[in-house]
């Protein structure tokens, strides 16, 4: 039996191709995934916050019956798409056609039906597609874009449920939280695709789409490159995490153990864990809103933790669980908001945890109550581990090895005792002056006793 099992292992590896094959072979597909179909184990904790409420982009939730009334709207987007472009569509189609099986390759888990029919594939794409890029354009122009440009620009009726201004307010705010959900994403290839077709100069500039989609969630685009991005929640993370050099104006320097963000040497975090808010702030560590709004700038510096501006708002929970997911599923995404989650779980343990980050400025409360936002981050956080070699490991440490000392606590509470109004610093003011003229007085009445 044994030999028997031995020659049938020796055929086995004769049949195998080099390591470095298998290896290439492996990886291939990996590598152009870059949408996902988040599992049950992990929409189980949420399931409206990974599901689309409004419409759908893409195979994942197409045909699904509460997304269908936006169907209609879909095609309509197309005859304007089309008309401005003055290409046929056959132009586009061809285009497309070129990178299917690029765009088919985007998709981790897509239906065999979506793989063998191309044509019905390449024809929810451009619907799609070509939806997308309408509702960022309308939505970021101006009246006076419409004005100027009336010849170039096929305008939609006053009354349009989506593209007028009725539409901007009350219907794209929801379409734009479904363009945030990971099983919604469009591959970037087939929105740099349709708008090369339609114009060549946009061909040229890579940037363009990017700062399409930036431009449509209000985000001011960064003065270098983003990179090459799969998709628009890459482009939202990127943007996130984006710091304007020139908006520093300090540098970290470091070498000094004591200064830790993400510019600082990589640390292990282990078992490291932070106090709340309210219990660093009783052991002597002040809060201070960070320079930039990016979610990797925190660091901590002689006492002070320094922690970007939220606002948390209706529209958070989902925004940052997708975040998250796509963090968890996309080979070397990162890691930089799934570790600013963390970080915020530990700080905020309750709602006066969120009224004293509040108050320095850090957390914006568009929610209303401090105890749901607290909840909240509580809740971002079940499930999901921090990476070892998260660039926040050196707050961590640091954070932990002030509040080990003593005397950082001993001078919190004595200023949060008798400094911490003007009416408290009086009477202590006055009680030094007056338990000083007793000892002067004192010493008065002892030396001259002591003379006579």
């Amino acid at each position: 039996m044994d030999d028997y099992c031995e020659i049938n292992i020796k055929h086995e590896l004769e049949g195998l191709v080099s390591s470095d094959e298998i290896q290439s072979a492996e990886m291939s597909p990996w590598d152009k995934q870059s949408i996902y179909k988040v599992p049950a184990s992990v929409t189980n904790l949420n399931k409206e916050a990974y599901k689309p409420q409004s419409v759908s982009f893409g195979p994942y939730h197409h045909g699904e019956p509460h997304l269908k009334p936006m169907e209609k709207h879909k095609h309509r987007a197309l005859l304007h798409f089309l008309k401005r472009s003055q290409k046929p569509l056959k132009s586009y189609v061809d285009s497309l056609a070129e990178v299917s099986q690029s765009l088919k390759d985007s998709y981790e888990s897509l239906d065999p039906e979506w793989e063998r029919d191309t044509n019905r594939f390449l024809h929810l794409m451009i619907l799609d597609g070509c939806f997308m890029i309408e509702i960022m354009r309308t939505s970021t122009k101006t009246e006076n874009d419409y004005a100027h440009n009336s010849t170039k620009t096929e305008n939609y009726a006053h009354n349009d449920p989506i593209f007028s201004s009725h539409g901007k307010f009350h219907i794209v705010p929801y379409i734009k939280r479904d363009m945030l959900m990971l099983e919604n994403q469009l591959p970037m290839l087939l929105l740099t695709t349709l708008l090369a077709v339609e114009d060549e100069q946009t061909k040229q500039d890579e940037e363009f789409v990017n700062k399409l989609i930036l431009k449509f969630y209000g985000h001011k685009p960064p003065n270098s490159s983003m990179g090459k991005c799969v998709h628009l929640l890459d482009v939202y993370r990127k943007s996130l995490l984006w710091e304007d050099p020139q908006g520093r104006k300090k540098e970290r320097d470091p070498r000094k153990k004591e200064s830790c963000g993400q510019n600082s040497t990589v640390y292990e975090v282990g078992d490291d864990i932070i106090w709340s808010a309210i219990e660093l702030n009783e052991a002597g560590i002040r809060f201070e809103k960070s320079e930039s709004r990016s979610l990797k700038d925190i660091s901590f510096k002689g006492g002070v933790l320094s922690l970007p501006h939220l606002v948390v708002d209706d529209t958070t929970e989902s925004t940052f669980l997708n975040l998250i997911a796509f963090e968890r599923f996309h080979v070397g995404a990162g890691n930089e908001v799934t570790s600013y989650i963390l970080f915020m779980d530990n700080i905020v343990d309750g709602a006066m945890d969120v009224s004293h980050l509040h108050a320095q400025g850090i957390i914006q409360n568009a929610m209303g109550s401090d105890k749901v936002v607290a909840k909240l981050f509580n809740s971002l956080s079940k499930d999901v581990t921090l990476d070892p070699g998260s660039s926040l490991g050196g707050v961590y440490t640091a954070v932990n090895e002030y509040c080990k000392k003593r005397y950082h606590k001993w001078r919190a509470n004595l200023c949060h005792t008798y400094f911490r109004n003007p009416w408290a610093m009086l009477s202590v003011i006055a009680a030094v002056c007056l338990f000083a003229l007793t000892i002067v007085q004192t010493v008065y009445t002892v030396y001259s006793t002591y003379n006579n």
